[in-house]
């Protein structure tokens, strides 16, 4: 009988001990910080009401400021932020987008990375089907955006269409989506050598490229761009600007001129302010997102 009783104090103390561990353990997990809790800041700054001789003949009212918009989700435990820079004649539409066909659908935490660049991608096809409607096609492509999302602090997708960029800036260089790899007289020497010798196919690379090199001038066209990329400890910040910022600023001057500005609204308006110093023409908005 008291062997029974010892089998049966026994086994209480060990469910005892399995529920008190089992709450501990939950405590702990509790206490533990989101894996998310990387210290982002943004600062934005628009420079509004510019008029250079009357308004633009390209199919829209006239309005004469970009759009800024700054939206932060948790799904599950995720943390997503969206931003972006936009022409005010299209901007609605890329947000209106990204939030019913994205955000509204609270899709599942392994799908959030493939599905937002699935969306970004149809958002910014629809608004460059809706901007090649109008008749002035030699206009269109100052009818831009740039977007930026950013999911946990680890994972970035890009966006950009028109002469609105997205630029990051790592470990202190200039890095735009879309870009074509720029070599070096010597790197391109040992290219075509390899090349001749082995019957290399040439290979097209289009992703998030160095603008140190050779100048930031392309094609004034509509293009759409969307890539994604880890963000590690090189990452600094992000900066999505208007074509009034870009048709003064080369990329890597950007980054140069902002990098020693801890704050983030102190940077965006710099870079603004320094666009219409060189006298800009264009609209002028940027929004600057740092990596703390």
């Amino acid at each position: 009988m008291g062997l029974k009783n010892l089998h049966l104090r026994l086994k209480v103390f060990r469910l005892r001990q399995l529920l008190v561990g089992d709450s501990r353990s939950k405590k702990r997990r509790s206490l533990q910080k989101p894996s998310w809790m990387v210290p982002i800041s943004h600062g934005y700054h628009i420079i509004e009401d510019r008029s250079f001789g009357g308004a633009c003949d390209c199919g829209f009212e006239e309005e004469n400021s970009d759009s800024v918009v700054v939206q932060r989700e948790q799904i599950e435990e995720m943390e997503v932020w969206f931003f972006g820079v936009s022409d005010s004649r299209i901007g609605d539409g890329i947000t209106k987008y990204m939030q019913s066909h994205f955000f509204d659908r609270k899709p599942k935490e392994s799908q959030i990375s493939r599905k937002s660049k699935e969306a970004m991608k149809k958002a910014y096809l629809g608004a460059k089907a809706k901007v090649t409607e109008i008749e002035n096609a030699d206009e269109a492509w100052k009818v831009g955006s740039a977007s930026a999302m950013v999911m946990n602090g680890e994972k970035l997708v890009l966006a950009n269409m028109g002469d609105y960029r997205a630029v990051v800036c790592k470990d202190g260089v200039a890095h735009q989506i879309g870009r074509k790899h720029r070599h070096t007289g010597k790197q391109s020497w040992i290219r075509r050598l390899i090349s001749g010798a082995f019957h290399m196919p040439k290979v097209r690379m289009l992703a998030f490229n160095s603008g140190t090199t050779g100048d930031d001038r392309q094609p004034k066209s509509l293009g759409v761009f969307v890539g994604a990329e880890s963000i590690d400890s090189n990452t600094e910040f992000i900066i999505l600007a208007s074509t009034g910022i870009w048709e003064v600023i080369k990329n890597q001057e950007a980054v140069n001129l902002i990098r020693h500005i801890e704050n983030a609204q102190e940077a965006a308006e710099c870079l603004a302010k320094e666009a219409l110093t060189r006298m800009s023409r264009s609209n002028i908005s940027c929004l600057v997102i740092h990596f703390d």
